[in-house]
């Protein structure tokens, strides 16, 4: 099951970005007292009590704006209010409450989605407890006090917050068909994927970027085995609001990867593999999820004996952090080799859940040793001691050493090597975890 994903909205210059920053630890989002700075592809990971959440940022809301920018950034807050299912709607304390501030709760009301109304700036509860009761008359609920700068009153809002989060349904847990998402810029053929496998037209596809609005789950049976493929939205794309709207599709992204077990990244032949698409497939890798690079429309581009080799080479270099994902060149147009999928699919799946034996592990790790020896740092000489598997999807290890410090990156990365020529792991990350302890231990 996804994460819930709460979204903040506000009108710009109220504390939004600065709050965010607060809930996820750490400066994420550019804070600037210029209303519309916020122009970031924002989310992050967010826990509070046992509960955990995508939170988003969003560009300030200005109804009446004549600015382009400004104006679109209604659009684009409604794209989060769709997405989220609980709002953080913050006001401004020392600015009270204005036109836009019922405007904008007006668009809340109108979302029927839970609203926390989160009065911001308030440093100084005694001295500005009179004017949060103002807000009352925007009539969404109770105003909670906060000072996003002063981290005050955040763990009251984020009480609140958590407790509309829906429950957990058991049937989707208990769901255990294979879901795949199909991740990738605006009018990439993403839709055009799902019809072809489908058969017939069931996501609506057109030239114009943008014609899905929402993650879709489709049921696909194939040879006796049904599988749900989770299409993402493609958002409209309009040339001075693009990082925008380019944010929420990366939102979009994040929620359908949550729920996937292996993610298709879906490239477009004719334009290249681009930035964009690595910021795209980088959700997939952080989240631990099995990858299947698909490079769309081939039947496009002019071959001969290199292309493969050349086009291969660009993916791999673009995509350098996730040297472990299959590549397939295929033509939605055509159908060439969308069937195969399945087989990539299923190979990919076996990998993200592939457990190895305690014993086997350690005598790769000995003789991975042996045959390099670990770095040291002023006479001090990591010493490896044991390696065990802790989990799947992704398949992740934990190393106990004598001193994690000088467990370097680069000899994580050659002991994954090593596991790799064993078992293969086509297609799903791995993940390492470095514990220490004494010799006597």
């Amino acid at each position: 099951m996804s994460k819930p994903v709460v979204a903040i909205v506000g009108r710009p210059n109220v504390g939004k970005s600065t709050l965010f920053n607060a809930l996820a630890g750490e400066m994420i989002s550019i804070v600037k007292d210029t209303p519309g700075v916020t122009r970031d592809r924002i989310y992050a990971e967010v826990s509070w009590l046992d509960k955990e959440f995508t939170l988003i940022d969003t560009g300030g809301i200005e109804p009446d704006s004549s600015d382009v920018i400004l104006s679109q950034m209604r659009d684009q807050a409604q794209i989060a209010i769709d997405t989220a299912d609980v709002i953080i709607f913050i006001t401004d304390v020392k600015q009270g409450l204005v036109d836009s501030d019922s405007k904008v709760a007006d668009m809340l009301r109108r979302s029927q989605k839970p609203v926390i109304l989160a009065v911001n700036k308030v440093d100084d509860f005694k001295k500005f407890m009179p004017d949060v009761y103002e807000f009352y008359n925007l009539g969404i609920g109770d105003p909670v006090p906060v000072s996003a700068a002063s981290r005050l009153g955040i763990g009251d809002m984020l009480d609140e917050v958590v407790q509309y989060f829906p429950e957990h349904s058991g049937e989707e847990e208990d769901d255990d068909r294979p879901r795949i998402a199909i991740v990738g810029k605006p009018n990439v053929g993403k839709s055009s994927i799902v019809n072809k496998l489908l058969g017939k037209n069931r996501v609506i596809v057109s030239d114009i970027a943008g014609t899905t609005r929402d993650a879709i789950d489709t049921a696909i049976t194939y040879n006796g085995k049904e599988y749900v493929f989770i299409d993402t939205a493609g958002l409209r794309r309009k040339s001075k609001i693009k990082e925008e709207l380019e944010r929420f599709s990366i939102i979009r992204t994040v929620t359908a990867v949550d729920r996937a077990d292996v993610v298709l990244v879906v490239i477009d032949a004719t334009e290249g593999v681009t930035e964009q698409d690595a910021k795209i497939a980088g959700i997939a890798h952080e989240r631990g999820k099995g990858v299947i690079i698909v490079v769309n429309k081939w039947d496009a581009i002019e071959k001969d004996n290199k292309t493969v080799k050349e086009y291969e080479h660009k993916v791999r270099m673009i995509l350098s952090f996730m040297p472990y994902a299959e590549i397939m060149y295929v033509s939605a147009e055509t159908g060439q080799r969308l069937p195969k999928l399945y087989d990539m699919i299923d190979m990919v799946i076996e990998n993200s859940t592939l457990r190895v034996a305690t014993g086997v592990l350690n005598e790769i790790m000995m003789e991975a040793v042996a045959m390099q020896q670990p770095p040291s740092d002023k006479g001090k000489r990591l010493k490896l001691f044991y390696i065990t598997q802790v989990a799947v999807k992704p398949p992740t290890f934990v190393i106990f050493v004598n001193d994690k410090q000088l467990m370097h990156f680069s000899y994580t990365r050659y002991l994954e090597n090593k596991i790799r020529e064993a078992f293969g792991f086509k297609g799903t990350s791995l993940k390492f975890l470095v514990r220490e302890r004494n010799e006597r231990e």
